[in-house]
């Protein structure tokens, strides 16, 4: 994995939903450091990181944050280390962290199995705009 930035949080993200997507063009409008780099699960880059750091990919449904050569989170704990490094309200969403995981990921789960049915799913993974093409890998 040392094609990947060393200096950047990576969100691996499902490319086919709607809702997904949605968030990582809200994670851009709102990382204002540029901190954090994206990856489609799907892609050949996206499986690849999955199989290094040895998550087994039956129990990813639609986040994870890897930063490199320290740690990865997913699921609710993805997400709310994502919105430590926002600006804005996004930001305080951390504080939700309090929560004990056993009672997050439940409710992360509920709203991930049916992301599709609320949200749509994409024919194909998220094309970038041209002025955020060099946020994906």
């Amino acid at each position: 994995m040392e094609r990947l930035p060393k200096n950047k949080k990576i969100i691996l993200f499902d490319g086919f939903c709607h809702l997904c997507s949605t968030s990582v063009e809200i994670v851009i409008e709102h990382d204002k450091k540029d901190i954090f780099r994206f990856v489609a699960i799907q892609s050949d880059l996206g499986t690849a990181i999955i199989n290094h750091i040895g998550i087994d990919s039956k129990n990813i449904d639609s986040i994870i944050l890897y930063e490199p050569g320290v740690a990865y989170y997913y699921k609710s704990t993805a997400a709310l280390e994502i919105a430590k490094d926002l600006s804005g309200i996004f930001h305080y969403a951390f504080l939700f962290r309090i929560i004990p995981t056993f009672l997050r990921n439940p409710i992360y789960d509920y709203v991930a199995k049916n992301r599709y049915k609320w949200y749509g799913k994409q024919v194909s993974c998220m094309i970038p705009k041209p002025e955020i093409v060099n946020r994906f890998l």
